[in-house]
């Protein structure tokens, strides 16, 4: 299995997502920004509905608002802050939309199936991902799981505890958690002297 990477240069998502926005390519600009600001599973994403992000009256939520989504792997619940990021690519492909229940996928495949709309597969989601990265000078492995490791690898580089980043990415130790987020190879890989509480 070929391990993909986290996305490292801030400069390469600005354009990345410049790039979406500029071709109004919205739901994927959404994916993206959703993906690397949140650490969701892919298959979470994908599985979303317009009913998270809807009030009842059928307006998006405000920035700030929580928003919780059982993830499918673990059967944890997750919560994630609307942050402005990820409100904006959702505002601009909520008005882009011309009609939309909160039934409706967010991520919407244009083919049916059974006669029902279902969401992009993963498989899609990863040739998108590609495509996109190829067209702005991203020539590392890229995948699904790239979204979850720029998500890791910028909140490290922040300074945020790794026991944090390891809880949010459901990682089992600190060095899995360096290793998944492609900061180990940034260190030496076999040194695990820097994980210390330094009690």
């Amino acid at each position: 299995m070929n391990r993909v990477c986290p996305i490292r240069d801030r400069k390469k998502i600005k354009v990345l997502k410049l790039l979406l926005e500029t071709r109004g390519d919205y739901r994927d600009l959404l994916l993206f920004t959703l993906g690397i600001n949140t650490g969701l599973y892919i298959s979470d994403i994908l599985s979303m509905k317009w009913a998270l992000f809807l009030t009842d009256t059928g307006r998006l939520k405000k920035t700030g608002s929580k928003i919780a989504i059982k993830e499918r792997k673990t059967k944890k619940m997750k919560i994630f802050i609307l942050n402005k990021p990820i409100y904006r690519a959702l505002n601009l492909y909520f008005n882009h939309l011309e009609s939309l229940s909160k039934d409706d996928y967010v991520f919407a495949s244009q083919k049916l199936e059974n006669g029902r709309i279902r969401p992009i597969t993963r498989q899609y989601a990863w040739f998108l991902l590609n495509k996109y990265a190829k067209m702005v000078g991203i020539h590392q492995k890229i995948g699904t799981h790239t979204l979850r490791k720029t998500f890791g690898y910028h909140l490290y580089k922040k300074g945020v505890p790794l026991y944090k980043i390891q809880e949010a990415l459901n990682q089992v130790s600190p060095s899995a958690t360096l290793r998944y987020i492609g900061v180990a190879e940034e260190l030496d890989e076999y040194d695990t002297t820097y994980i210390s509480p330094n009690l």
